[in-house]
């Protein structure tokens, strides 16, 4: 996505022809009333971000948490991917409320700076998240399909591990730098991408497609691929749960993130040679893009069911940590600390036998 608004940019380094009709835009080339889109955005947007925001919030301060104190050493590359997913996936919930706020007012008013650095966390958030996924699953491939690579290796693994998540940051940050470059607050006092030439939206466009989800879902698809091959010739009771998981996975993945990018992909041809030149029809498209992108932001809620909650380890840990805070005993007397000191909690429970393909994606 190329602006938190709408998909409407300026395509030509002019300023925009002056209009008192601030109900029209023709950044798309011709005039088109778009208030019908602006009204459903903000009645839309503000309910769905706020709750999102609040939910998936919680869920991942929960991952974080039980990394921090249950979790103290994280032993496996999957470890430190989950951490990491869950601090992306927060960076971007803590920019919704400002989008909310913009869309039910129906202009920005925190001004230019936060414009871009709040465009930025987004593109910050797709990229790392993808990657990090990506990563999850080459993990998995190696621990399940790999068991004897993976056995010998398992300290390589985890400096690689560390490594591979810095080299992430560094590439999410470099990618969003087309968001602090063109971000800004518009004379209608909206907050969105900016081009100086249609051919900047293009390569952005066709950037935030490549490596936000083609490259995530080949990579995905080839290693859980893989992975489902190799549960089936697993005998185990435990089977057919794990592959429950690997399906739930890649189809929650393909549902949030395809629809969305085909809107991505649209909005690319029509910058490059106006392909919608019915203002019903251009209506339609942004409106449902508005649906799609509130479909796509569901992934930074889901994660911590799909890659944490559902395993075997976080919910055992989730469950310490619910019995911990409910029950109030003395200082340093209480389950609580000796939970977070027991041998079971802070290392026996955070080591997963990678090659025990029963418990595989039991993260």
């Amino acid at each position: 996505m190329t602006s938190m608004y709408d998909i409407t940019t300026a395509f030509t380094s002019e300023a925009p022809p002056s209009t008192t009709e601030e109900d029209y835009d023709d950044d798309d080339g011709f005039m088109c009333d778009l208030e019908s889109v602006r009204v459903f955005r903000s009645r839309f947007e503000p309910p769905l971000f706020w709750l999102l925001a609040l939910l998936g919030g919680a869920g991942n301060l929960a991952v974080v948490w039980i990394y921090l104190n249950v979790r103290r050493r994280l032993k496996t590359m999957t470890d430190v991917f989950l951490l990491n997913l869950a601090l992306s996936d927060l960076l971007f919930l803590v920019s919704l409320p400002l989008w909310a706020v913009e869309a039910a007012r129906g202009s920005w008013s925190f001004g230019p700076a936060l414009c871009k650095i709040n465009s930025a966390l987004y593109k910050v958030n797709l990229f790392s998240g993808m990657l990090l996924l990506t990563c999850i699953s080459v993990d998995r491939y190696v621990a399940i399909v790999q068991t004897t690579r993976a056995q010998n290796s398992q300290a390589e693994r985890r400096v690689a591990g560390r490594v591979a998540c810095g080299a992430v940051w560094l590439l999410a940050l470099m990618l969003s730098v087309p968001e602090l470059l063109f971000s800004t607050q518009d004379q209608d006092q909206r907050c969105r991408m900016v081009f100086p030439d249609s051919r900047y939206k293009v390569l952005v466009l066709a950037l935030q497609v490549s490596a936000g989800f083609f490259l995530p879902f080949s990579v995905m698809a080839f290693c859980y691929s893989c992975i489902a091959a190799t549960l089936l010739r697993t005998r185990s009771f435990q089977k057919h749960r794990a592959l429950r998981v690997v399906l739930a996975v890649v189809l929650v993945f393909v549902v949030s993130q395809l629809p969305y990018n085909a809107v991505v992909v649209t909005e690319a041809a029509q910058a490059s040679n106006l392909t919608l030149t019915d203002c019903g029809a251009l209506q339609s498209f942004k409106t449902a893009e508005q649906v799609l992108k509130a479909l796509a932001y569901l992934h930074a809620g889901l994660n911590p069911l799909l890659y944490a909650f559902v395993g075997q380890r976080f919910q055992r840990d989730l469950l310490l940590l619910l019995r911990c805070c409910c029950v109030a005993t003395p200082a340093g007397q209480g389950p609580l600390n000796k939970a977070f000191r027991s041998p079971l909690s802070s290392t026996r429970a955070s080591v997963m036998s990678d090659s025990d393909t029963s418990q595989a994606l039991s993260l």
